[in-house]
């Protein structure tokens, strides 16, 4: 074992390639959005990370991906802090944003070509990739129309790619399933099982319930900002002796009586 190899090695005690969160807080004007966030999302795992709108949940995410910066708390990977070598890491990093955010002027394969030689990709590679990822995604007859012309759930295929063109060890998806149809989205979610199985970190944030519950191993769960679950999510059916994933939600986080809510509307609607 040589130096570099030392290097990378996690200090006693830490899993290799976990990646972990450590009292994790963002403030915006002295308000913590996301307070004292602390878990962990093993390798060869999905990790399904919930919360209601405004829980926090994107916030932590880009925390995660190193686009934001936390107010208090630590991120960990192999071991090392993040911020040791951010570049490094980001460069492990595949991120699926919950916005698709495109050059609505280039054509689906030439924001893919850009997305890889920002990633210092090996043309013939790239363009191998580029085509084969299309062609899976069924795409390929529109690889020269401009993203503008492009659906969302087209749009969100592109971004998903882009995040995968080099083959990323963590894997971070924000609401990736937005858009898509049934096919797609069974696809995808067959396809995030299968990078966890391949040795990859994945963390999955999403408000699909019952695609969580199907493609996730474990689940944290976020109300105001704080972690209320963190466990397998067969622990969780077992601890709170509810069936799914939806009923464990709703005891945690949903604060208003949602029959009420809905007679409530219907009258109003009728009156």
């Amino acid at each position: 074992m040589d130096s570099n190899d030392r290097e990378l090695l996690p200090p006693s005690g830490v899993q290799s390639h976990m990646l972990e969160i450590r009292h994790l807080t963002k403030r915006y004007h002295a308000r913590p959005v996301v307070n004292d966030v602390t878990f962990t999302a093993p390798l060869g795992e999905v990790t399904g990370y919930l919360g209601p709108n405004g829980s926090g949940k994107s916030t932590t995410v880009k925390m995660v991906t190193g686009l934001l910066a936390p107010s208090d708390g630590e991120i960990f990977y192999r071991g090392e802090n993040i911020n040791r070598d951010l570049v490094a890491y980001k460069a492990l990093v595949g991120y699926v944003p919950e916005e698709p955010h495109l050059y609505s002027y280039m054509t689906g394969a030439e924001y893919l070509e850009m997305t890889g030689q920002l990633r210092c990709l090996p043309e013939r590679k790239l363009q191998e990739k580029i085509g084969h990822f299309l062609r899976l995604l069924g795409l390929y007859s529109d690889r020269f129309s401009p993203l503008s012309s492009y659906s969302k759930g087209m749009r969100q295929k592109i971004l998903i790619s882009a995040a995968l063109l080099h083959n990323p060890e963590v894997i971070i998806l924000d609401e990736p399933f937005s858009g898509l149809d049934i096919n797609s989205t069974l696809v995808l979610r067959r396809l995030i099982q299968s990078l966890a199985e391949s040795g990859k970190v994945v963390l999955f944030s999403s408000h699909a319930l019952e695609v969580v519950e199907k493609v996730c191993s474990r689940v944290v769960i976020l109300h105001n900002g704080k972690v209320v679950a963190n466990d397998l999510v067969t622990e969780l059916r077992a601890l709170m002796k509810l069936p799914n994933l939806e009923e464990i939600f709703s005891q945690l986080v949903i604060e208003q009586d949602t029959d009420a809510v809905a007679r409530e509307f219907v009258e109003a609607v009728q009156s």
